[in-house]
């Protein structure tokens, strides 16, 4: 797979990378430690070199991103993440310099390494002084402990008063054609920056691959069951959209998935999106969508489409919707 420079500090990573949240955390039930394990060798096989964790996803998350890139740890790139009391999101938010560096020396024995490539604060935290976590982070690259410092779902003041400190290589939030707002402020900022645009949920949380309709329903525990933009009249609005983007994804000869992926890469060279799965063919057809070459008149028929039928429905709750672009 062809390999993108996120960012001007050096961190290259494969055109899609393997978000690996949905193994253990947010959509149901965590997956088969062993079948897990055979995912991510078989992601790094395809090519993908980036792979995405979080001590808040559960210990056993970054315990088996450890496990399974030991075979070809120098080869790869492991992104994790700090910023919640006790590495529980229920609990609140939790940036301290010295919390800071506890999360850095636990998630490095956890993901049996001596460097954590790319780290993330995972939410900004108002109590902690944007200057001291940068700082924080600062110190950790100086001691060797970490490479690259990254930041999640930030707002344009935060990611330059970090910037100032510590150079970021990596800005990671939610951006697809279902949730176009870093368009607004946040894109034109990283590239005045020269930081890099990792996104998740590129899928739109499953809703781009045209699988998901009036009908389905989610398993408890799935994050999706108290959002939005899954409700009922919200998924019936928003399916036409997918079915739009289907009908050019049929021409194409690709998925529906392959296509929201393919314009994701085509909106800027330094984007590297990790869509998150658990099972092998929803993989293989994602790293499909790294081969999937749009033309200027397919943008510009994309651009129609989501032009003609806005996304119905916030992307989180309310609740959620205070943590972000702060």
């Amino acid at each position: 797979m062809q390999k993108r420079k996120i960012g001007s500090n050096g961190l290259e990573v494969s055109a899609i990378g393997l978000g690996c949240m949905g193994l253990t955390f947010g959509y149901g039930p965590a997956t088969d430690k062993a079948d897990a394990i055979k995912l991510i060798r078989a992601a790094f096989e395809r090519g993908v070199t980036l792979f995405d964790s979080a001590e808040a996803y559960g210990q056993v998350n970054e315990e088996m991103v450890g496990e399974a890139v030991q075979p070809f740890r120098e080869q790869i790139v492991i992104a994790t993440k700090f910023g919640f009391k006790d590495g529980n999101p229920a609990a609140g938010l939790d940036s301290r310099p010295e919390r800071i560096r506890q999360v850095a020396e636990e998630s490095l024995k956890r993901l049996r390494t001596d460097c954590i490539d790319l780290f993330y604060q995972h939410r900004v935290d108002p109590n902690v002084p944007m200057e001291d976590v940068a700082g924080a982070v600062r110190d950790l690259i100086t001691e060797g402990k970490v490479k690259y410092f990254g930041m999640c779902e930030a707002g344009v003041d935060a990611i330059r008063r970090a910037h100032a400190v510590q150079p970021l290589s990596a800005l990671q939030s939610e951006y697809s054609m279902f949730t176009r707002e870093p368009e607004l402020e946040i894109i034109p900022t990283l590239e005045a920056l020269g930081i890099g645009f990792i996104p998740f949920s590129p899928l739109g949380k499953g809703f781009l691959t045209g699988k998901i309709d009036a009908g389905t329903t989610f398993s408890s525990g799935d994050v999706r069951n108290n959002l939005p933009r899954f409700a009922d009249g919200a998924r019936e609005a928003n399916h036409h959209l997918v079915a739009l983007i289907g009908e050019i994804a049929q021409r194409k000869q690709a998925t529906p998935a392959q296509i929201a992926l393919a314009w994701l890469l085509a909106q800027k060279p330094w984007i590297a999106p990790i869509p998150g799965t658990t099972k092998l063919h929803r993989l293989k057809e994602n790293v499909g969508g790294a081969t999937v070459q749009l033309t200027a008149e397919d943008l510009r028929e994309l651009g129609e489409v989501l032009a003609k039928v806005p996304v119905q429905g916030e992307r989180y709750n309310a609740q959620m919707m205070k943590t972000i672009n702060r």
